[in-house]
């Protein structure tokens, strides 16, 4: 019997804070935990084009202060047949007044109709992300960003 081949999704994510102190999420729907803005990267789409997408898409924000790369990973979905994601985090700070809302997703993708009731939780947290989309929150308060807080990084 020979090995089953992975199969690999490019997936871009945002890490969206407001005052350096809070994280956007959302408790979305078939997961456990809650949720950042993110999605797949469409063919030809690069990464950081990719994550400002979703942002507004599930969101409904379109204005952020700045975009940094903070990491990119492969991360096994499924064992069997094996499912990896290629995750690439982004933060993107942002001004938002609105402490809660609910946004219908728009796009072209599954969720597109889908609403999602989002809200802020503080950092540091120790909240239950679905599928470990937590994996480097620690980098936002770190005292790295804060030294490149004015940075915009490469990917």
């Amino acid at each position: 019997m020979q090995p089953q081949r992975a199969t690999y999704v490019k997936k871009a994510c945002a890490y969206i804070t407001r005052n350096g102190s809070e994280l956007l999420v959302f408790d979305g729907p078939g997961h456990d935990g809650l949720q950042i803005p993110k999605g797949t990267v469409e063919p030809g789409e690069e990464p950081r084009v990719a994550v400002q997408r979703e942002a507004v898409e599930e969101s409904g924000l379109a204005s952020f202060e700045r975009l940094r790369h903070i990491a990119t990973d492969v991360w096994t979905r499924r064992r069997s047949p094996p499912k990896r994601y290629v995750r690439s985090f982004y933060h993107l700070p942002v001004h938002e007044s609105r402490d809660h809302w609910v946004h219908t997703v728009t796009g072209t993708g599954e969720e597109r109709g889908a609403e999602f009731e989002f809200s802020w939780v503080d950092l540091p947290t120790d909240a239950t992300f679905a599928l470990d989309l937590d994996d480097y929150i620690h980098s936002l308060t770190s005292p790295a960003e804060a030294a490149t807080a004015g940075d915009v990084a490469a990917d």
